[in-house]
């Protein structure tokens, strides 16, 4: 379909959302669709799940409306979901309370109320999402608001639709003089959220506290018209066109909600309780809207040590946003920053953002008073890797060990700045993991808050990330070295799991060409465990674990194979690699290689490009910097 086509089909689908009828008609839909009439809450929640929600390993909700944006973060998101959203969509009390994200910067406060702003906007334009105001009204207030309160008992037995909330000032007047009092006759229409046309969703953002006027937030009065209508206190003769009054139906995002001067939050206590406001001399004006304000931990516990802020801070659910403590989610923010860029060019080697992200986590990590747990293993276990001698229950013990963990430590903005700066050099074709490492290091000077006692904590952090790297980059050429290494690694599997079957069962193995039965290989099935630290008298539990595990997978009707335990195919994987390890370090450490070994050597950089994601630049200096490794 070309432009011009797409441009004409977009102009047909906004033409099918429009709608338009008198208020009798309204109740036709909301006979065969109460959902119409949900509130702003209700809404909300059914489109998060309308996006779609899947079950993890451990049975817990992955909420799919976020995981595009945000990563690392499921736990939080659970609990913001569960704890605020779906409560307050079922109308418990929750939802008369304004939700507070707080927490560090660049930690995803800002993304998250961006995802449900544009969710709302696109979900409003679906069947399911679909919602409905009075035509002409400045707030584009719920239909429903017309029925007089002596008929609302009569009304939800009928409808089966609770109604909450008066009709606005403006509606109020043209009911009257308009329409007679016959409210069968008021127009409606179909409404679409829109931020950009002002539309369900509100922003306010705080200036300086003396320019900034309460009519930013709950409109003001037209004193053009005064002369016309004669009192202030007359609808015509006001703009319903503050924040809170076009965020009615939607959601009203509060920025940095603590700078705010305390006459604008004062609004909020009566309009988070009472679900109204209180605007010019006008009774009070209902509002059905989410408020959902951000702000860090400096500010919020400056605004909570003040005793003035009590009602206030009474009326809000504040939610704790962390940094992401997972390698492999922090690797996805890199990602998904870099693809925003123009530098997509650019080749980025395999491993380098997971270096970067190694280092940015352990700066988020706290040392653990737990006896043999370190910060590299802390991140293993944070990261769903297997470490020995500590299991899951390890993982929730020590995220308790520090309530506050993720809450400091560098930001996603500043890896990503010095990752930019990596990228940016003149005529880069490729980076790999040390020059982002270089750049981070380099960027440690230049940021204002790392005092030199940080700066040396940090460094140290980069010389651990370096490590972590050493080693990938040796698995990775080890892995090329070998030829058909999944073969190679199954053969020597089965082998290993023949002895092991033998060694548990007190029975003797057949050797395949002669037939004859000779005791388990007891030096093989060593050589292998020995790898990954399985000591003497650990062995039996180990290989005792194993034949458990495949009887499991021999229940569930599933093959056990090369990848079906984590810390047998590190085993196996090493066992190779050290067998290899040197023949790896002649190829890629001489200067003036032979025939033989520079079709090796072009082979394993070929494998390096087709196989594990390198360029011709990087795949060369990997084998460079390896051969330098192995040589130490």
């Amino acid at each position: 379909m070309s432009f011009l086509e797409r441009l004409s089909s977009y102009r047909a689908e906004e033409e099918a959302l429009r709608w338009r009828g008198t208020f009798t008609d309204y109740l036709e839909l909301v006979r065969q669709n109460p959902n119409i009439a949900r509130t702003a809450h209700a809404r909300i929640y059914d489109m998060i799940v309308a996006a779609g929600i899947e079950t993890d390993a451990d049975g817990r909700p992955r909420y799919k409306f976020f995981e595009k944006e945000i990563f690392g973060l499921s736990d939080t998101i659970e609990r913001l979901v569960e704890e605020y959203f779906h409560a307050a969509a079922r109308r418990l009390d929750v939802r008369k309370r304004i939700l507070l994200l707080m927490g560090p910067v660049s930690g995803g406060k800002s993304t998250i109320v961006t995802l449900l702003k544009r969710g709302l906007e696109q979900y409003s334009r679906t069947p399911e999402g679909a919602l409905y105001a009075i035509a002409g009204c400045p707030m584009h207030e719920e239909p429903l608001h017309l029925i007089p309160n002596e008929l609302r008992p009569d009304f939800e037995a009928e409808f089966g639709v609770k109604i909450e909330g008066n009709l606005c000032p403006s509606c109020r007047l043209r009911v009257d003089e308009e329409f007679g009092g016959r409210i069968e006759d008021v127009p409606v229409e179909r409404i679409v959220l829109s931020e950009e046309r002002r539309v369900g969703i509100g922003t306010f953002s705080p200036s300086d506290p003396k320019s900034q006027d309460i009519a930013d937030l709950t409109g003001s009065v037209d004193f053009s018209t005064i002369t016309e209508y004669g009192s202030e206190s007359d609808p015509r003769a006001y703009r319903f066109d503050g924040e809170l009054n076009k965020a009615n139906r939607g959601l009203m995002e509060f920025q940095e909600m603590l700078k705010c001067d305390e006459k604008f939050l004062w609004h909020l206590l009566s309009l988070t309780q009472e679900g109204n406001f209180k605007a010019g001399r006008f009774a009070l004006i209902s509002a059905d809207e989410m408020i959902i304000a951000h702000t860090n931990e400096a500010e919020y516990r400056s605004f909570i040590a003040n005793k003035k802020n009590e009602a206030l801070q009474s009326r809000m659910i504040v939610m704790p946003i962390p940094y992401n403590l997972r390698v492999d989610d922090e690797v996805k923010i890199y990602e998904k920053l870099v693809q925003q860029s123009d530098l997509k060019n650019v080749h980025i080697a395999p491993h380098a953002l997971r270096t970067a992200a190694i280092f940015s986590i352990l700066t988020r990590l706290k040392e653990s008073k737990k006896q043999g747990v370190d910060l590299m293993k802390k991140l293993y276990l944070y990261n769903g890797q297997a470490v020995e001698g500590l299991k899951d229950a390890d993982v929730k013990e020590l995220k308790n060990e520090y309530p506050d963990e993720g809450m400091s430590g560098l930001d996603p903005r500043y890896i990503i700045n010095r990752i930019s700066t990596a990228l940016i050099r003149r005529d880069t074709q490729c980076i790999n993991a040390l020059d982002v490492l270089r750049a981070i290091k380099d960027g440690l000077d230049q940021h204002p808050s790392i005092t030199p006692e940080d700066r040396e904590r940090l460094l140290n952090f980069v010389a651990m990330a370096r490590r972590e790297y050493d080693e990938m980059a040796k698995t990775e050429v080890q892995k090329a070295f070998v030829y058909s290494f999944e073969e190679s690694a199954k053969t020597l599997l089965d082998n290993y799991l023949d002895n092991v079957e033998a060694y548990c069962n007190w029975q003797k193995i057949k050797d395949p060409l002669t037939g004859e039965e000779m005791d388990p290989d007891e030096k093989l099935m060593r050589s292998i465990e020995e790898q990954i630290g399985i000591s003497e008298n650990a062995k039996r539990a180990f290989r005792e674990e194993i034949l458990i595990r495949i009887s499991t997978y021999a229940r569930r009707g599933k093959k056990f194979d090369y990848h079906s335990h984590e810390r047998l195919r590190e085993a196996i994987e090493k066992k190779l690699f050290a067998d290899l390890k040197d023949v790896v370090k002649i190829t890629t450490s001489t200067k003036t290689p032979d025939e033989q070994q520079l079709k090796k050597i072009n082979e394993v950089t070929r494998r390096l490009i087709d196989e594990h994601g390198y360029c011709p630049v990087c795949a060369n200096e990997l084998l460079r910097y390896t051969g330098s490794l192995l040589n130490r």
